[in-house]
């Protein structure tokens, strides 16, 4: 076989296994409105990349699989047992099987799960991919994506009751997740978001008028 014909090849092989791996994300994410988060995080992981190099078929896996233990039927519906739930532990365990069977490449599969292993705010990443999704996903936490992903939470999730819930957690973000950025086109993007959700804090405190919400 030729070198281009290998190369067709292994291309071939890649995009069937990003159509399977979206299409299983796709059946898994409930709330449905889940979905859509690692389409947007992918995306925003390549954009942070830029010129500089990264292996693409391991940042594509680990951004659709990450949050595979938040998804209902995944994790557990006991509220003691998901108040102490590790949804990374959950893809370690669930993962490798997964990428096996939508046929993501054998040798790879520890790359994906050493990225999503580091991909939460205070976490260290230790390679590139790393540290593209993870300030990826703290840019999905700022600006009208970050609002809209903590209100729709209120009511259906036990750590939101009420919207004074989603209030603070909306103010923690916006203090102490930027300046955790790594790279400085995260922090470029990131300052439209900040000042997005500033304002947003900043009027929901002045409509409210001192009521409490």
């Amino acid at each position: 076989m030729s070198n281009q014909a290998i190369a067709e090849s292994r291309d071939s092989h890649a995009k069937l296994f990003r159509e399977n791996l979206t299409c299983y994300i796709r059946s898994q994410a409930k709330p449905p409105d889940k979905f859509s988060h690692q389409a947007r995080l992918y995306r925003l992981a390549v954009d942070l990349a830029g010129e500089e190099p990264f292996d693409d078929d391991v940042l594509f896996a680990a951004a659709w699989l990450h949050d595979l233990g938040v998804f209902v039927g995944h994790r557990p519906e006991d509220v003691q047992q998901l108040a102490n739930w590790d949804h990374v532990a959950y893809v370690f365990h669930r993962g490798p099987g997964i990428l096996r069977q939508l046929g993501f490449p054998a040798e790879k599969i520890e790359q994906v799960l050493e990225v999503v292993r580091t991909h939460q705010p205070m976490d260290t990443p230790t390679c590139r991919e790393g540290v593209l999704l993870r300030d990826a996903d703290i840019l999905e936490q700022l600006g009208a994506v970050g609002i809209l992903r903590v209100v729709s939470k209120v009511g259906r999730d036990t750590r939101f009751v009420t919207f004074a819930d989603a209030l603070r957690v909306l103010k923690s973000n916006l203090e102490r997740l930027p300046p955790l950025l790594k790279l400085e086109r995260s922090r470029l993007l990131a300052a439209p978001r900040i000042a997005a959700l500033t304002d947003f804090l900043k009027a929901a405190e002045q409509e409210a008028g001192g009521i409490e919400w």
